[in-house]
């Protein structure tokens, strides 16, 4: 097919600090015209009747309205990642236009980050390297010690795709597994010997590490607070793997700063990146990473495969594999 019959996709720019990998814009150009933001607003009025679809990498292009009432043409938006919280889907869905997501790319590298901060954490390795690389370190103390993730008592807090990998990988290390979520999962429970706990108080008393997968929504913002981590264990672990915006980071300080918690392991804080001032990043029982939970060479080209399958079910009428609905 012709370039110049290729549907448009809308686009933020391509490489750069914000833009789209240059390897995915490769990915996509075999399907689509690739229209970046300057071109469209270059000729807004050539451009907008070409763009049919909008790929959303990194939560960027941002999606409002006005963009919206530019597009008469727009069919589709697909969001490279599983979560849609910079979405307003019911805006979106008020245009005629579909959301489409990534769940099934995203679980495995995400569930592989959860368990690298949950033992980084218990283990203390970013302290270890730190002493180890130090030029004032003479010697290594007897008494620095972590604590052990085998046989521990792990919580998870949202039994999706990704939390249900999770589970698959405690049980390599002989974990005790609970789980919290707005359903029971019997069936996924049995699998990997899971036990569920209708209240989430119970899960978070008994927790040696609380891991929270869930979205974000009104009903999961600030999940968990100072009455939820005085719940927790003197020497547990809270891990999040999902949004910032589930914890209540103000009651996080003060849990960690007065040793409510031993310590917290984080991919996703709000705002991302923290501003350099924040109490959060002057603790040494904390581990921040900048949300690299889908950082991988190869999720980032199944999640824009995915968006791109998407895409193009919705602009060929075909079934959608993964269509994200306005609650």
């Amino acid at each position: 097919m012709a370039e110049e019959e290729l549907p448009g996709v809308l686009i933020l720019d391509i490489g750069g600090t914000h833009g789209v990998l240059e390897n995915l814009a490769a990915l996509l150009k075999k399907h689509f015209r690739l229209i970046t933001m300057k071109e469209f607003l270059q000729n807004k009025k050539e451009m907008s009747k070409k763009i049919q679809s909008i790929f959303v990498f990194e939560c960027r292009p941002t999606i409002d309205r006005e963009l919206l009432e530019s597009l008469p043409n727009l069919k589709v938006i697909g969001n490279s990642g599983v979560g849609v919280d910079h979405l307003d889907l019911k805006m979106i869905s008020s245009f005629g236009v579909k959301v489409t997501n990534t769940p099934h790319a995203v679980a495995d590298p995400t569930a592989d980050i959860g368990m690298a901060l949950m033992l980084a954490s218990a283990r203390r390795l970013v302290e270890g390297c730190q002493i180890a690389v130090s030029p004032d370190t003479k010697y290594f103390a007897v008494d620095w010690l972590g604590v052990e993730v085998t046989r521990a008592t792990l919580g998870i807090i949202g039994m999706g795709s990704i939390g249900y990998r999770v589970a698959w990988r405690a049980r390599a290390f002989d974990m005790r597994i609970l789980y919290h979520n707005r359903n029971r999962r019997k069936e996924e429970e049995e699998a990997v010997g899971a036990h569920y706990c209708e209240k989430m108080e119970d899960l978070l008393q008994q927790s040696d590490f609380v891991m929270l997968v869930v979205n974000l929504n009104p009903e999961t913002h600030k999940l968990i607070g100072k009455k939820e981590l005085g719940l927790m264990k003197p020497t547990a672990t809270l891990i999040n793997i999902s949004r910032g915006a589930v914890i209540d980071q103000d009651a996080l300080v003060e849990a960690l700063q007065n040793k409510v918690i031993r310590a917290a392991a984080l991919d996703v804080t709000y705002p991302e990146p923290l501003p350099r001032d924040h109490p959060l990043l002057k603790l040494n029982n904390i581990i921040i990473t900048p949300h690299i939970g889908t950082a991988t060479v190869q999720a980032i080209c199944m999640m824009a495969e995915e968006a791109i399958t998407n895409m193009l079910a919705v602009l060929n009428g075909q079934p959608i594999p993964s269509e994200v609905f306005p609650k």
